[in-house]
């Protein structure tokens, strides 16, 4: 398919959010473009839960479903490929991709997801996303009941044990280092004999990404059916930054109640701009996006 240049938007990812606004966008018969890489940050994942029929499906199942309804709308194309820069133009925004490919839109929008950085620990990223989990609320029911680990501190480590208490009794806390928990949350950990290592983690072993034991750097071996962790991330792409985006203190695109970023005419959605990480809010955040975008746009035509 020869592509032309003028978009009414460009849609800088391609996965949940990114083929929901395409969705949104396209029964309003809005030229589209969505630029995707074909990298999801769940691709290991083997199950996706907690979506109203979806529940248990593959990540890949959902995607591939999404864009093959998508692609039925006439006015959304599809490039494959990587955006490597953008620009604010007079009339709106341009984007430039890794193949040399410059396309233009009147509206941007990013759903291009963040990038976890896991530790560089043996096993870690073998496991992630499918038995080293992020959210209780995505896999947290498959493992109720399990012997579980939470590699996290503080703030961030005490919220995940409160969530993962009502799945199991069997917690420990893994702070990969001198624990920060207030002298509150200490006195409630405890009194949910929940415990508290602080020994530095040499490797997860595991068999096929399913986790069986932690080994510490003093060589004591903890077995465990699933380990929980709170990693810092990146956002997968540098673009918005570097159009002058502005950004909240957690590293998310900062969004108005409308997924507008500082920026106007530029959209934010699905997880590079909320702290809810699932595919149903990516495709709610996706929704919402190209309706207010199309609002836009119907009232500078109407």
């Amino acid at each position: 398919m020869k592509m032309k240049n003028q978009f009414d938007v460009i849609i800088v990812g391609g996965s949940y959010a990114g083929l929901s606004a395409a969705m949104s966008l396209g029964r309003s018969l809005r030229k589209v473009l969505v630029i995707d890489s074909g990298k999801p940050c769940n691709e290991q994942t083997p199950h996706s839960h907690n979506f109203l029929t979806q529940d248990g499906k593959t990540p890949n199942e959902i995607s591939t479903i999404a864009k093959e309804q998508v692609e039925k709308y006439n006015s959304v194309e599809f490039y494959e490929g990587f955006a490597t820069s953008g620009n604010k133009t007079e009339n709106g925004f341009e984007i430039m991709t890794e193949k040399g490919n410059n396309f233009e839109s009147e509206k941007l929008i990013f759903a291009t997801g963040i990038v976890d950085e896991i530790p560089n620990i043996k096993g870690f990223k073998e496991c992630w996303g499918i038995s080293l989990i992020h959210c209780p609320y995505c896999h947290g029911y498959e493992f109720r009941n399990k012997k579980t680990g939470i590699v996290a501190n503080g703030e961030r480590g005490f919220h995940i044990a409160s969530l993962v208490n009502n799945l199991t009794n069997n917690i420990t806390i893994f702070t990969r280092g001198k624990a920060v928990f207030t002298k509150e949350q200490l006195q409630k950990l405890k009194q949910n004999n929940i415990e508290i290592i602080e020994t530095e983690i040499e490797e997860l072993k595991h068999q096929n990404g399913m986790v069986e034991s932690l080994i510490l750097s003093d060589g004591k071996v903890l077995n465990f059916e699933a380990v929980y962790g709170a990693f810092p991330f990146t956002q997968h792409s540098e673009i918005p930054e570097n159009l002058g985006v502005e950004m909240t203190e957690t590293g998310h695109i900062k969004i108005d109640q409308f997924q507008k970023t500082n920026i106007a005419g530029l959209f934010a959605c699905g997880d590079n701009s909320s702290p809810m990480r699932s595919v149903s809010n990516a495709v709610y955040t996706g929704s919402f996006t190209g309706a207010m975008i199309n609002a836009e746009l119907v009232g500078g035509t109407f």
